[in-house]
C-alpha cells in the first residue's frame, strides 16, 4: 500500500497550488482519503478529507473558503487546490488513507501515510 503527495513548491502570498496524490488502487476501493499539514513546530492537523464516493468533503475552518478537495477513483488520484495561498500555509503536506469510507479530522484515524511534499509561501 502506497501514497505518494507530490506538487509542493515555493510560492508567493496569493498564489494557487494544486497538490496531487497517487494511491494504491487498493486504498480507492473503500477509504475515505485525506489532507493532513505540519507546520514546524505545530503538530499535524488536517486540512481536508473526502469519502470514497466523493459525494462528502470536509475542510479546515482555516482553509475552507480557499480549499478544494476532490479524488479520481479511476485514475487513484487525491487532489488538494488551494487558492490565495497565506504565509501561513507553508507546511509539509500528507495524504493519507481513512480506515474508514468517511474521512476523520483526527490523524489517528488514518492508517497509511504518504511522505509529505514541502509547501512554502513566501510573504
Amino acid at each position: 500500500v502506497q501514497l505518494q503527495a507530490s506538487g509542493g513548491g515555493l510560492v508567493q502570498a496569493g498564489d494557487s497550488l494544486r497538490l496531487s496524490c497517487a494511491a494504491s488502487k487498493r486504498l480507492f476501493s473503500n477509504n475515505g482519503l485525506g489532507w493532513f499539514r505540519q507546520a514546524p513546530g505545530k503538530e499535524r492537523e488536517f486540512v481536508a478529507g473526502i469519502s470514497w464516493r466523493g459525494d462528502r468533503t470536509y475542510y479546515a475552518d482555516s482553509v475552507k473558503a480557499r480549499a478544494t478537495i476532490s479524488r479520481d477513483n479511476p485514475k487513484n488520484m487525491l487532489y488538494l487546490q488551494i487558492n490565495t495561498l497565506k504565509p501561513e500555509d507553508t507546511a509539509v503536506y500528507y495524504c493519507a488513507a481513512a480506515r474508514s469510507p468517511i474521512p476523520s479530522r483526527q490523524a489517528s484515524n488514518y492508517n497509511y501515510w504518504g511522505k509529505g511534499t514541502q509547501v512554502t509561501v513566501s510573504s
